[in-house]
């Protein structure tokens, strides 16, 4: 069999679904003569935790795990609740921070380049050397965010000259977020540096959405395939809600506030009182502020119920019995190559999806394309309003149904073949 080593900072029992993507790619190599090898952090400092995934690691992998020094346990001595909400990728709006946000968002933009993790890299090259030549393994493959890993796959290839993959589940100096950091020019400039290195170093790139790899051809020549996230399984079986519920599963941000949504609804609800007697609106992760600020002032709230992170084999149960599943995106022209892992199993959930986000989405074009639902851009009240009626008169005729398409494609299993391909590939 092929050895293969996977460089990753989440595992579980890492929560969100940062994890879910090569815990499953690694389910599945064996079946393709892949023999896995995995490295971890030991000790990592993960925001949020899924334990229940800890019984999903596959009995065929080799778990390789060295401590990792994070500087968020020496910030949470001064602010928990903030450290906690950066380290998630959670930053608000400039108006709305405080003094320590702002002075840890400067640190954390320009004293920790590419990312917080950066003292797990030299460390690490120097324990995989051995064993990357102890199991003449010849492929590795570095996965992220955080982009610190994809130093430590650059160091082993000059180091030994090993066939390296970088998977980017997100772009790197193009995220949305990237803006926030507070970075110098000196900083933004390292970044790019840094980026520039892995692009064009790396033997092969993979990206999770055409936009991603269009962004990327512009910048280097190494070869890049697109591999989407996906899901795994069939869909629990369960029965659908009495209620008319709405399901978002996954952070909801402020920047993601579907304003028009909260609006359509406010008006249906003073309008249709089957509506408002049906209606439950159902929030499983966390709400920014502003969102339940919006809502409450709409006064729609005693509609919504917020549930808090849950185990993910939880989210499957809710989102095979929503009547209606919502996916989001910030409204902006750098999150139009965002694909939200969640789409992959809202297909497979069988429900029918609204979508709101920005012009271009290619996670709305994608659900267009396999008749799995709407997709709605921003501010647009009444076409909601309207479609939102539509889909109730529907729920009330017992006719709310998804007759989605060609998703087959995205199971875990088809995604991992078309991994090994490319491993076969690297490999001759």
């Amino acid at each position: 069999m092929q050895k293969v080593l996977i460089i990753t900072y989440y595992w579980p029992p890492a929560g969100g679904p940062g994890v879910q993507r090569w815990l499953k790619f690694v389910k599945y190599l064996p079946e393709f003569e892949v023999e896995p090898f995995v490295y971890a952090p030991e000790n990592p400092h993960y925001p949020l935790q899924d334990e229940s995934l800890l019984t999903e690691i596959s009995e065929n992998v080799h778990i390789i795990k060295h401590p990792i020094v994070e500087p968020y346990g020496l910030a949470s001595f001064f602010s928990r609740k903030k450290t906690k909400r950066i380290s998630s990728g959670i930053i608000q709006d400039f108006e709305k921070q405080s003094v320590l946000e702002r002075l840890f968002l400067w640190i954390r933009g320009n004293c920790f380049i590419p990312d917080a993790r950066k003292y797990w890299v030299k460390p690490s090259i120097k324990k995989l050397m051995p064993i990357i030549e102890q199991h003449r393994i010849k492929t590795i493959i570095t996965t992220g965010p955080p982009h610190s890993v994809h130093l430590i796959g650059k160091g082993l290839k000059e180091k030994l000259g090993v066939q390296w993959i970088a998977d980017f589940r997100d772009p790197w100096t193009s995220i949305g977020y990237h803006k926030k950091l507070k970075l110098t020019k000196a900083s933004q400039q390292k970044h790019k540096r840094l980026e520039n290195e892995v692009l064009t170093t790396a033997s092969a790139l993979v990206v999770t959405s055409e936009t991603t790899k269009s962004e990327f051809e512009s910048l280097t020549s190494t070869p890049i395939s697109v591999i989407t996230n996906g899901y795994d399984g069939e869909p629990v079986p369960t029965e659908l809600d009495k209620r008319f519920t709405i399901s978002h599963i996954g952070s909801l941000l402020t920047a993601r506030n579907p304003k028009n949504l909260w609006m359509a609804i406010g008006g249906l609800i003073e309008e249709n009182e089957a509506f408002r007697k049906a209606l439950t609106i159902r929030l499983i992760g966390v709400v920014g502020d502003a969102v339940m600020k919006n809502i409450k002032e709409l006064g729609i709230e005693d509609h919504v119920e917020i549930m808090g992170y849950i185990s993910h084999s939880d989210v499957l149960e809710y989102q095979a019995k929503s009547q209606l599943l919502l996916l989001l995106e910030i409204d902006l022209v750098e999150t139009k190559g965002i694909i939200p892992g969640k789409l992959f199993e809202y297909f497979n959930a069988k429900r029918p999806i609204l979508a709101i986000g920005p012009e271009d989405w290619e996670a709305g074009q994608m659900l267009e394309k396999h008749n799995a639902g709407d997709y709605i851009l921003h501010g647009n009240t009444e076409t909601v309003k309207k479609l939102l009626l539509d889909r109730f008169q529907q729920f009330q005729n017992g006719k709310l149904y998804c007759s989605s398409t060609g998703i087959e494609q995205y199971h875990r299993r088809e995604l991992t073949k078309k991994l090994t391909k490319l491993l076969t590939w690297e490999s001759s």
